[in-house]
């Protein structure tokens, strides 16, 4: 009998999981990766800010940290008026994206970073997107439309970026 009581406790976090982000929400996957997203951006910002050497990549770091920590915050008080509970972390492959740069030092980081942000701003974009034309919450895709264009400004200072160091 303890081991049906034990197994009981053990599954039910797991069967009330999916109700954490707000699967009930058809919007619910847009706002998870969305929330992902921006504590990764604000993870690498911090993270060029620190370990760059050339202060374009830092001042880069340092836009993406004001920009996304301001969007995470209008997406976490979204969320909250809705009963969703987001993420508060970045997704495993976030991290681990962010664990492969840690290592890195000099140019090399700076080029894989810049290139790292080009992929990830161009995802991003392709998120919003998705959610603009086809999601179901207004707010949602509110929100999205609202973020685009700095979205978008990340992805040109990134691409400006790879172009001035010689990056394909």
């Amino acid at each position: 009998m303890k081991k049906f009581w034990a197994l009981i406790l053990l599954a039910s976090p797991l069967s009330v999981a999916p109700l954490a982000f707000g699967a009930d929400d058809p919007d619910a996957s847009f706002y998870k990766r969305a929330a992902e997203g921006g504590i990764f951006e604000v993870d690498a910002g911090n993270q060029a800010q620190q370990k760059s050497n050339d202060q374009k990549v830092k001042d880069f770091g340092a836009m993406l940290v004001k920009d996304h920590t301001a969007a995470n915050e209008q997406l976490k008080s979204l969320a909250a008026s809705k009963n969703i509970s987001l993420p508060t972390s970045a997704s495993v492959g976030q991290m681990a994206e962010k664990g492969k740069l840690d290592v890195l030092t000099g140019d090399t980081y700076d080029k894989a970073f810049i290139n790292g942000q080009i992929k990830a701003h161009e995802r991003t974009i392709a998120l919003f997107k998705k959610e603009i034309a086809s999601g179901q919450d207004a707010d949602a895709k509110s929100f999205a439309t609202a973020a685009l264009p700095t979205l978008r400004k990340h992805l040109k200072a990134a691409r400006d970026l790879a172009a001035g160091a010689g990056n394909s």
